[in-house]
């Protein structure tokens, strides 16, 4: 039971309160989730340390070739960012996504990661971008890249009872480079998608440098199409190629069926199109920089 709620100045004195704890404090930003897992009792904790007033972690910037987004920055804002339109459209994508709007405007980008869920929006969208982590605990900062961050279906790598996530970052944008996401759903039925996408490539002319094809739910955190992204390498652009790599994203593709999501076969059946689409998204976005 939830005993004491505090707001921390620093990320030095959000480590220091979860330590001083040992194990009974824990991080909360959004809270969207995390309110309701200890409503319903599958989560525990007797003090809540609260990142929002610490200044640093509010803000979307560009450092060193990097934009870098901090542990409060809301769904709402990234979505709105000129840096994430400009580096990033996948992600903004994605985040217009998430929810709803009361959940976009308090709902974290990096809660949206740490919570594990595979088929969480701006994850799949991040995975395409070679995104990493700023892990913060008492014995320093170290970086996680982003695929490295999932345990398991939702369960993470996070301990956010002595870990604190400051930032997530990926590299700018450079010329010919796009991305884009996509994601199949029943609005009105259900919050998380059936099916999600992300894609980001470099072009070279009329050819693929290289692409980063995601897809979930397929697993443990949203999964690479690793054969479709070695079929794209150097491939020449056009709608047959596409259309391979759709068909080529279906080897990595372990749907389940579900109620809700739908069966493993129609999943499968309509991936190849979403894949085609959010390619030619990519490719579109890459033209115009």
């Amino acid at each position: 039971m939830v005993q004491n709620y505090v707001f921390p100045a620093t990320v030095s004195e959000a480590v220091t309160v979860l330590s001083t704890n040992r194990g009974k404090a824990r991080i909360i930003a959004g809270g969207t989730d995390l309110m309701l897992e200890l409503q319903d009792g599958k989560n525990t904790c007797d003090v809540l340390v609260d990142l929002t007033q610490i200044a640093e972690l509010k803000n979307i910037t560009e450092e060193n070739g990097f934009i870098r987004i901090g542990a409060s920055v809301t769904h709402a804002q990234a979505s709105k960012s000129e840096l994430i339109l400009k580096h990033a459209p996948a992600l903004a994508q994605a985040c217009r996504k998430v929810g709803s709007l009361q959940i976009r405007n308090m709902g974290t980008i990096i809660g949206n990661i740490v919570t594990g869920n595979p088929a969480a929006d701006a994850a799949v969208a991040l995975a395409c971008l070679e995104t990493t982590a700023e892990v913060t605990t008492q014995e320093g900062m170290q970086s996680m890249p982003l695929e490295d961050m999932y345990a398991g279906v939702c369960l993470s790598c996070i301990d956010s009872c002595c870990q604190v996530v400051t930032h997530v970052k990926f590299p700018v944008k450079q010329k010919n480079q796009g991305s884009a996401y996509l994601r199949m759903e029943q609005r009105k039925a259900l919050a998380l998608p059936m099916l999600a996408v992300s894609a980001m490539v470099a072009l070279d002319g009329d050819r693929f440098e290289w692409a980063r094809l995601i897809i979930a739910p397929v697993g443990a955190g949203p999964q690479h199409a690793l054969d479709a992204e070695e079929f794209l390498k150097g491939a020449p652009v056009s709608a047959a190629t596409l259309t391979e790599a759709g068909q080529l994203a279906r080897n990595q593709a372990m749907f389940r069926s579900s109620a809700i999501r739908g069966s493993k076969e129609y999943r499968m059946g309509v991936l190849p199109v979403f894949v085609e689409r959010v390619l030619q998204a990519a490719v579109e976005d890459a033209r115009k920089a």
